[in-house]
């Protein structure tokens, strides 16, 4: 009867108290735009840092690192079945929650918490955009694609995208600035740079090391590149973010 008697206690609390949760619409809106590959709106909601105004979204604990981390575990548990029934396999999307709420679990502050909520964000809605867009690119873009992926380390061209694919260097161009709206040159460079963030932010790599590891040209050249793309040298990228969510 203990439980029973707490549970009609709080609930005459709450009611003298007035609180409310806030309508379900709002979060399903913010799952429907990860759900979507809705990068630009995801991006807006982290920017109003709407995570962590929790007025009408309950009370979980009543120790507020804890309480940040249960609504954490509540919104990967929602962010993957959102996915998985946009589209994104089932085994990816559990084992993208589970990384990042063992990672969540080593926060200390709300800040640190709330910092690694917006990239969780971000990378379920960054795989479900890609997603969506890989879902209407013909096959030799995919070809490519997944070439791409899977040489990132090594000196990648045009031609050895060309005969990979058997087709003509110039169509080929052509084919994959229509589906994807960037050039294969260009593409390369932005998933080499990707790479490159990832290596920062959390390994121990130098720079230099990073650039070999790449097949940029030369050091200057990757740090010329880098900076094209991330407005920051690959010093001051690592200096801002290098493990700093832990």
């Amino acid at each position: 009867m203990t439980m029973s008697k707490d549970w009609y206690n709080t609930e005459f609390e709450e009611n003298e108290l007035e609180s409310k949760h806030r309508p379900p619409s709002v979060e399903y809106s913010f799952y429907t735009a990860v759900k979507t590959g809705d990068m630009e709106t995801v991006i807006q909601n982290c920017n109003a840092n709407s995570f962590t105004h929790l007025e009408g979204t309950g009370i979980l604990s009543r120790n507020a690192v804890t309480n940040l981390k249960y609504h954490f575990v509540v919104t990967a548990a929602m962010l993957t079945r959102y996915c998985i029934d946009g589209g994104m396999e089932s085994e990816q999307a559990y084992r993208l929650s589970d990384f990042y709420i063992l990672k969540m679990d080593s926060c200390t502050t709300q800040q640190q918490i709330a910092d690694l909520h917006h990239i969780m964000a971000k990378d379920f809605t960054g795989k479900m955009a890609l997603q969506k867009k890989s879902s209407v690119l013909s096959k030799p873009v995919m070809q490519c694609v997944d070439y791409i992926y899977t040489h990132i380390k090594e000196r990648i061209t045009i031609e050895d995208l060309a005969c990979y694919t058997g087709l003509s260097q110039n169509y080929l161009s052509r084919v994959f600035k229509q589906n994807l709206g960037i050039s294969i040159s260009d593409y390369i460079r932005e998933q080499k740079i990707e790479k490159a963030t990832h290596l920062l932010r959390y390994s121990d790599k130098s720079v230099v090391d990073i650039a070999n590891y790449l097949s940029f040209s030369s050091q200057s050249h990757f740090i010329q590149v880098f900076e094209n793309f991330t407005g920051l040298t690959p010093k001051k990228y690592r200096d801002k973010y290098y493990k700093s969510m832990w």
